[in-house]
């Protein structure tokens, strides 16, 4: 496969997760600004814009309208939903030669439809519309690919974004002290309420909750599964990286990180948690351009606003 089409169909998958994971944390914690009186606006929407790569460093104060402005339509913001599902459908034009012609005129008809402005009223429903369009992309591609090289760097894509968006909602737990997202809230936020209450047949606690998110091996947003699904597409795509042990930089960073939740404590990872989840960021990041240097060596890495110091 050309390094091209390669590339355009690892990024694809990537703005796709991108997008609705976004708006999967957008949604949990600018309700929940709603919802507490207690909470401080400015810190709050400071620290989530943080936490999401994009800093800002006006001296006034930070509001809700900004966050909804800097995250969510923003098109020239590397971090926003706007900004994501553009480059998605960019990266499908790209490569529109390999992309099939259900999943580019989904990509086509999403970026049409992108609301340059949000109502306050409407926020929700944005947010429900941006996953609903994201879950209707990727049924595209899971229904009517072949499992061949383009599936599997769409799948590395995503499962690496996965990763990363994941490790970013569960650092946001505790972006306000006493006053951020339940646990339960974040498992709805991740689509795994239900899943949990099957799984452990209790109200979440912390530790089980953490435990679900980080470590189950069969619920597909958990950073476990999405390291794990990220291995064996990395291991379909260069079959001879099992030949030679941990060579392969892009299986040894994720390996690395695996081990390190794997074996931790749970309770030493719930005490120290956005600095794991930054560990987990960083290894994303890592692994994204050891991706990059290995089959795309012709052109730099798209990055989060913030990535590099």
């Amino acid at each position: 496969m050309l390094s091209r089409i390669a590339e355009s169909l690892f990024w694809i998958g990537r703005y796709i997760e991108r997008s609705d994971g976004t708006a999967r944390i957008l949604d949990v914690h600018l309700q929940l600004l709603l919802e507490d009186p207690w909470i401080d606006e400015d810190t709050a929407c400071r620290s989530l814009l943080g936490v999401m790569g994009s800093p800002v460093s006006t001296d006034g104060e930070v509001r809700r309208e900004d966050v909804l402005q800097h995250l969510a339509v923003d098109r020239m913001n590397p971090s926003s939903i706007a900004y994501a599902l553009t480059a998605a459908r960019e990266n499908a034009r790209r490569a529109r030669e390999i992309v099939s012609t259900e999943l580019w005129e989904t990509l086509n008809t999403t970026n049409a439809r992108m609301p340059r402005r949000l109502q306050t009223d409407k926020v929700h429903e944005f947010f429900q519309w941006v996953r609903e369009r994201a879950a209707l992309s990727v049924g595209m591609v899971d229904s009517s690919t072949s499992r061949d090289e383009a599936w599997q760097f769409f799948t590395l894509g995503r499962s690496i974004e996965r990763t990363d968006m994941t490790a970013r909602m569960l650092a946001t737990r505790s972006l306000t002290e006493a006053s951020g997202p339940s646990w339960t809230t974040i498992l709805r936020s991740c689509g795994a309420y239900e899943a949990y209450l099957r799984t452990y047949r209790g109200m979440p606690s912390a530790r089980n909750a953490a435990e679900f998110l980080l470590l189950d091996r069969l619920f597909p947003r958990s950073i476990i599964y999405s390291i794990q699904r990220a291995e064996e597409c990395m291991s379909a795509i260069d079959p001879r990286a099992d030949r030679v042990g941990h060579s392969n930089q892009v299986l040894r960073a994720l390996g690395q990180i695996r081990n390190d939740l794997e074996y931790s404590p749970l309770t030493e990872i719930l005490q120290e948690l956005p600095s794991h989840m930054q560990a987990v960021q960083t290894v994303t990041r890592e692994a994204s351009e050891a991706i990059r240097s290995r089959f795309f060596p012709t052109q730099a890495e798209p990055s989060w606003i913030g990535e590099i110091s």
